[in-house]
């Protein structure tokens, strides 16, 4: 079960990190949620709605650590951005059923995220109020 939560989880990460929202949506149960500091979000079209949009500032990606059980697996990475936010660690928690990803919940700092989306156009669906 390890071999098939990691191949679900790596594929998740490479698709949403490339933008490819078919490929990270396939890997998404349908009783799927989202949680981070900045967002929350019940179902798989409200967490990838926003997706373009993050991947756009996105200059790299640093994973630093993964850690795989039967259902469950944490990925620990530095996301590079184009913003004045710079490079982000984040943690990833993720929840499996039956190969899917049910739930994941995003953990960082999100203090130098709130100028910069309080500076942004068009709010990303899901998104938090953000204060300075």
């Amino acid at each position: 079960m390890t071999d098939q939560t990691r191949e679900a989880v790596q594929a998740y990460h490479r698709a949403r990190f490339d933008g490819d929202v078919t490929a990270a949506a396939s890997r998404l149960a349908d009783t799927f949620s989202f949680e981070s500091p900045l967002m929350r979000s019940g179902d798989v079209r409200g967490h990838l709605d926003g997706l373009a949009a993050f991947v756009a500032v996105v200059t790299g990606v640093e994973l630093i650590s993964e850690l795989y059980g039967d259902s469950e697996a944490t990925l620990v990475y530095d996301v590079h951005t184009a913003t004045p936010v710079g490079a982000q660690r984040t943690a990833e928690h993720f929840r499996l059923r039956d190969g899917k990803i049910e739930a994941i919940t995003l953990i960082f700092d999100a203090t130098r995220w709130h100028p910069v989306l309080a500076a942004a156009p068009v709010r990303l669906p899901g998104s938090a109020e953000t204060t300075s």
